[in-house]
């Protein structure tokens, strides 16, 4: 069904709900977006509440049928897919007048796409048969956006039958979500996001969609969401090997996003942007050979022609000059634009208390966090209510949350079978190790923070589409969770996605009054405030190899800076004021990274 983007951005995932059924609110316009498939049971209940919707037959798929997980993901995504194409064919044949669809269409595309200065030729042409002429073939040239899906590979746990005993490794959960992708309807593809998982890698082996047809094409693509290029290389590699291509590699800022963080060693994303483009050619020939010699040996079709391999890049971006520059200096293929998103009610699924709070938010209200059962960084909301709610939880004495999904049950320290860190159980074990530990006051209150910072992301993540759409939450579990990038704090106020794709496309400012340093000023600062957290972190006892990783870290950065100021007469900045700000910043950052002060490691033994 997808055949282009025309678009020079897309929506990436966002928690477990923000983007749930994007693809029915966006995907009729053009525009991609990419669905969390790790949660089966908000699928399910999102499946029921859209079948309803739109008069669709809908057959429960119960928790009882062993490859439920996998069933209900494969019957969401059909039913996604089939809306968005009666949602587009409606659009295609709507006819050309104000307030109509396919009027929106042309009018969000940006300025400069060949398509959009055709319908601007086809509305000011005054002959009707030329004009009419002009519209069947407009109507013929759109396409809508892909029904992306995100699997994060670290969610993979195994699971146990109703007797107890372990089940086959094809009923892990990124396995079985994974084969319910692969089994739909769809032609789009996968996000792999979190790092390399060999097993689920190779498991797309065993699916012909991922494999060239007669024609030499793809059904189902693979995308991963990279934070370096040697990252990509190795994992890219990985994957020809098996004669799967990797069709584009997402690069995400590692700590100027949101949801969870995967921080470099302090390379930034100028340099990391630099060095794709540098390779990008010599990366797609050496996995294009290396894959259609993997297939020639396993006697399957080859690619007949090399595949473009895309690279695009999300995290922190926030202004039109921004995503132009990226656009023609790295030559990305595509922008993402996440957080912003969540303050657009047409785009994604934000209940109305948290919209409110998200709306009015100040800078000091989003905080990196380390909530997550997953032990990664992850960016949260002091305002949100599941925040509140952990922190009275704390204050009631009962710290830790009731765990019905266990989708980040990995801790088998005090139990047999893999319980969850954010569980009141497995807190509940802890804080009463704790007790008996022989630590100074300082020393055991950090402990006992690290405990009981987990929350349920589980239930967090995926409250908000049942709370907007009235959809009955079970166990009354409906505090929300929600894990917006620190760029976030540069827009207020709610918006349409008129308005928001004007601001992209440099049609008009939304941000609010906040002075903004640069998409690369902010995740510098970010980097410095993360190494030296990590340093003063009274808990790590520093050893010969955190002392090695620290220095690596501090030099990066500080060649990150050199990098920056070598590309300052080329990044074209709107003043001259904002070129002076860029490089005093650089300054700045520069004498605060030489004076940080890493201390001697800590000998073995």
């Amino acid at each position: 069904m997808h055949k282009s983007n025309p678009h020079t951005f897309h929506i990436p995932v966002m928690g477990l709900a923000f983007t749930v059924d994007t693809p029915l609110k966006v995907a009729r316009f053009g525009i991609s977006s990419v669905v969390s498939i790790i949660e089966d049971n908000l699928l399910e209940q999102m499946r029921k509440f859209h079948s309803e919707k739109e008069h669709e037959e809908y057959f429960p798929i119960d928790i009882t049928d062993i490859d439920h997980r996998a069933k209900r993901i494969t019957a969401y995504l059909n039913l996604l897919n089939k809306i968005v194409v009666k949602q587009f064919e409606q659009l295609k044949n709507e006819p050309f007048e104000n307030k109509n669809d396919i009027v929106k269409y042309f009018e969000l595309l940006p300025d400069n796409s060949e398509l959009k200065a055709l319908y601007i030729e086809m509305k000011n042409t005054k002959d009707e048969s030329k004009k009419k002429l002009l519209q069947k073939q407009l109507r013929e040239m759109i396409s809508p956006g892909a029904i992306d899906v995100n699997i994060m590979t670290k969610c993979d746990r195994m699971n146990y039958a109703d007797d107890g005993s372990l089940l086959p490794v094809e009923y892990a959960d990124a396995m079985a979500a994974l084969r319910g992708f692969a089994l739909s309807e769809l032609s789009s593809s996968v996000v792999f996001s979190a790092g390399m998982n060999p097993r689920l890698y190779s498991y797309c082996e065993q699916f012909n969609d991922f494999i060239p047809d007669n024609n030499g094409k793809l059904k189902k693509k693979i995308i991963l969401k990279v934070s370096d290029y040697r990252s990509a290389y190795i994992q890219g590699k990985f994957l020809a090997r098996k004669g799967l291509l990797v069709s584009e590699f997402r690069i995400e800022s590692g700590l100027n996003c949101g949801g969870h963080a995967f921080p470099t060693e302090g390379l930034l994303l100028g340099p990391i942007l630099e060095e794709f483009n540098s390779k990008r050619h010599e990366l797609s020939s050496e996995l294009f050979s290396m894959c259609n010699e993997a297939l020639k040996r396993k006697e399957k079709k080859i690619f007949s022609d090399k595949p473009q391999i895309k690279i695009t890049v999300q995290g922190g971006v926030g202004t039109y000059s921004e995503h132009k520059f990226l656009l023609e200096h790295y030559n990305m293929d595509s922008i993402g634009w996440g957080s912003p998103f969540l303050l657009v009610p047409e785009a994604t699924n934000v209940d109305d208390e948290t919209l409110g709070k998200l709306s009015t938010a100040k800078a000091e209200d989003y905080f990196l966090s380390y909530a997550s059962p997953l032990g990664l960084p992850f960016h949260n909301f002091k305002k949100s209510s599941a925040e509140q709610q952990r922190l009275l939880r704390i204050e009631k004495g009962r710290p830790g949350s009731a765990c019905y999904k266990k989708f980040l049950s990995f801790s088998s320290e005090f139990t047999k079978e893999p319980i969850c860190t954010a569980s009141r159980e497995y807190q509940h074990l802890k804080l009463k190790q704790l007790q008996f530990e022989n630590s100074s006051a300082d020393i055991l209150k950090k402990k006992v923070e690290n405990v009981t910072d987990k929350d349920c992301l589980c239930e967090g993540l995926a409250a908000s589409s049942l709370l907007k759409n009235n959809i009955p939450i079970p166990h009354d579990m409906n505090a929300v969770s929600v894990c917006p990038g620190p760029n976030l704090a540069f827009f207020s106020g709610v918006f349409s996605l008129e308005e928001m794709l004007g601001h992209i496309y440099g049609r008009k400012k939304i941000l609010n009054s906040l002075n903004r340093p640069h998409m690369f000023i902010n995740e510098l600062k970010l980097y410095i405030d993360y190494l030296k957290r990590e340093i003063e972190n009274p808990l790590k006892e520093l050893s010969v190899v955190q002392s090695k990783y620290f220095s690596t870290f501090k030099s990066n950065l500080l060649e990150g800076i050199e990098y920056y100021s070598n590309l300052l007469p080329s990044m074209k900045l709107d003043t001259e004021k904002h070129v002076n700000n860029f490089m005093h910043a650089l300054r700045n950052f520069e004498s605060q990274i030489q004076n940080i002060f890493i201390p001697e490691a800590v000998a073995a033994g």
